[in-house]
């Protein structure tokens, strides 16, 4: 199955998920543990904004930071540009926020409410160098519009 294919069959069992209950911590640690069980990743997890600072929501992986300050590393960097970041090699973005030294490349997908605003980050990391693409851009920047409206209410 290609990558494609696993995005198309993966997306109509998150939105089940998604529509099941309106518990943000809890449709947060379902998504974690679908995306994580379906592609098997090294790390899958949130982080919700909170004042100048994103801080850890639910995840699937080894132990994590616990914020990350607007602007810094590859979450912060996404939060303040408002878009998702592809990085092939975290070790030559600058910034980079080392919480594992096995992480090799990364992506994180802003997460926007209603009016625009970002309310979180998926954070995903891998063990492998260029792992994520344009594929998992799209499919996942979908996931976190079918999401949003769910857990981040006006």
């Amino acid at each position: 199955m290609t990558k494609q294919e696993q995005y198309e069959a993966f997306l109509p069992q998150l939105q089940g998920l998604i529509d099941e209950t309106q518990e943000q911590v809890s449709v947060l640690a379902n998504v974690c543990a679908a995306l994580q069980t379906e592609f098997g990743w090294w790390w899958t997890g949130f982080y919700l904004v909170r004042g100048d600072k994103l801080v850890l929501g639910p995840f699937q992986g080894p132990v994590a930071c616990y914020q990350i300050p607007f602007g810094r590393g590859v979450c912060g960097s996404a939060w303040q540009q408002r878009q998702t970041l592809v990085v092939p090699d975290v070790e030559a973005f600058p910034g980079h926020i080392a919480c594992s030294s096995l992480s090799r490349s990364e992506i994180v997908v802003p997460i926007f409410d209603a009016q625009g605003h970002v309310q979180g980050v998926l954070d995903i990391d891998s063990k492998d160098l260029a792992c994520f693409d344009e594929t998992d851009r799209r499919y996942l920047e979908q996931a976190m519009q079918y999401l949003a409206p769910a857990v981040f209410k006006a």
